[in-house]
């Protein structure tokens, strides 16, 4: 079974590299400053650091004073998942980097939430939408949609 790595050791492993990345952790959550986002990321998936090499899930929830983006890692060789967490502010245009470049597979998520939350990730190379056709007007997950 795949353990859950302790967010405080996690939480000093990245503070070491990244000095004021982290904005707080508890025993199974890290969250991040969201200008950190990509570099913790990267920090999270080196082979010869913590070893998150797997993004299993990524997604996103609307707090209506701000939204959370949620990546879920794993690492195999060390049998273990973690959870990184981020606030992103802003209804207008709430935006955060894109993780893209670390592991590929955020980018069918990315492009889900934006479609669905309108959040923009800087850098991903195709963000359109993936659900809804191009000239949809809104993003129906959030809790303001009136549709």
């Amino acid at each position: 079974m795949t353990s859950v790595a302790n967010g405080s050791d996690i939480a000093q492993s990245v503070e070491a590299k990244l000095p004021g990345s982290i904005l707080a952790y508890d025993k199974d959550i890290v969250w991040v400053k969201p200008e950190f986002i990509l570099p913790v990321c990267k920090i999270m998936k080196d082979p010869e650091g913590l070893d998150f090499s797997f993004l299993a899930a990524l997604t996103a929830v609307d707090f209506i004073d701000h939204f959370e983006i949620i990546y879920h890692l794993t690492s195999m060789r060390r049998n273990s998942k973690c959870v990184l967490k981020c606030a992103c502010d802003g209804r207008e245009n709430p935006t955060i980097a894109s993780v893209t470049e670390i592991w590929r597979g955020a980018d069918l998520q990315e492009r889900e939430i934006w479609d669905l939350m309108g959040i923009k990730f800087e850098g991903h190379p195709n963000l359109k939408r993936i659900m809804l056709w191009e000239g949809f007007e809104g993003h129906p997950l959030r809790k303001d949609y009136l549709g």
